[in-house]
Formats: structure tokens, sequence, C-alpha cells
């Protein structure tokens, strides 16, 4: 069995120094992995400060050299695809593949989505979670992309570098204990866990 720690991105945590220094203390513990949240609103009535996952990641990164990094969880269906595939491959490639992308619709949904306009409706994000995550998937090859989903479309794209881990960076799915149905599609098939 592996353990992680996961640390909000929001508070004291913020402070990307913090932050690597957490990390930093994770490792010198033992610790196998550290996860960040990714949230951009919270609670809304509590007003945190926030800081952005990537950039916490980033400066984690910088002062660890075993411990894998990564999220818990990103709300794939507020990203494009295209940022998500080049911000993770960035940081695999500049941890040297200790990278997971823990990966999930993102709570609360009104906050998360609906502050900024989105839809709130959990079938449409479920079904952006599993084409953002199969459009990642084909970003990573670093082969020629075309894709057309009744959410995400990609145009003959090739992305590269890809990330160091082969064939892809790991990705977790996760979930609060309640699944939303997404007309029998799966993103089972992608789930890994964390290597040995």
């Amino acid at each position: 069995m592996r353990y992680s720690v996961n640390v909000p991105n929001f508070g004291e945590f913020a402070a990307p120094g913090v932050f690597a220094e957490v990390a930093r203390r994770a490792e010198e513990a033992g610790w196998d992995a550290l996860l960040v949240w990714d949230t951009v609103v919270g609670e809304k009535d509590l007003r945190w400060e926030i800081a952005d996952p990537w950039i916490l990641l980033a400066a984690a990164a910088l002062a660890t050299s075993r411990i894998r990094l990564g999220t818990a969880i990103t709300p794939v269906a507020r990203r494009r695809p295209s940022k998500l595939a080049r911000e993770v491959t960035t940081l695999d490639r500049l941890t040297g593949g200790r990278m997971v992308l823990g990966a999930g619709l993102g709570d609360p949904v009104d906050g998360e989505y609906g502050s900024f306009g989105d839809t709130t409706d959990t079938k449409v994000l479920a079904e952006r979670l599993d084409e953002g995550l199969h459009a990642l998937d084909l970003l990573w090859s670093g082969e020629p992309v075309t894709y057309r989903g009744n959410q995400i479309t990609i145009d003959d794209v090739v992305f590269r570098p890809v990330p160091m881990q082969r064939p892809r960076v790991p990705i977790w799915v996760g979930t609060r204990g309640r699944c939303i149905g997404t007309g029998g599609k799966s993103t089972s098939s992608i789930v890994t866990g964390l290597p040995r």
C-alpha cells in the first residue's frame, strides 16, 4: 500500500514557499506522494486565499526529488484539455516522471462552475470529464490527433514533447461517494494506480 499527503491549495498552503516546504518534509518523512487540491473558489462564502495548484506543484517539484506529485482532484470538465495536457506534461518532465493527475467533476459545482457562468448540469459536466480524459490520452500520444465529441473538438494537432511516463501520466479518477451516469461511458479504462 502507498500513502499520500493531501493538501488544500488555500489558506496558509496558498504560499508557494510554504507548500514547497510541506513537500520537502513529506518526502523526508517517507511519504509516497503529495497531492494538492485544485479549487478556484471552494466554499464561496468563506472567501479563502487560493493559489494555483500548478504553480504550487512546480514549487514542490523543485524542492523534492523522489515523492510523486499530483492533484486531488482536477475538475477536468472546467479545463481546456489542450492547456491541461501542456501543464501536466511540463510538470511530468520537470519532476522526472513523478506526476499523477487526479481527475473528477469538482465540488461544489455551483461555486466551481456556476460562479463563472458555466453549466452546473452534472450530466453535461460528466460528459466533458469523459471526453476531456480521452482527449488528454490522445494528446499525450505525441501522434496527430483529430477528435470530435459532443463537448470537445481537436482538429489535426500534434502535442510534443510527450510526458516522460509512458504511455501517459497516471490518472486517478475520484468522487465524493456519488457517481454520475454518462450514457454508459466509463473512464475506468484510463484509471491507473501508483506505479511501484
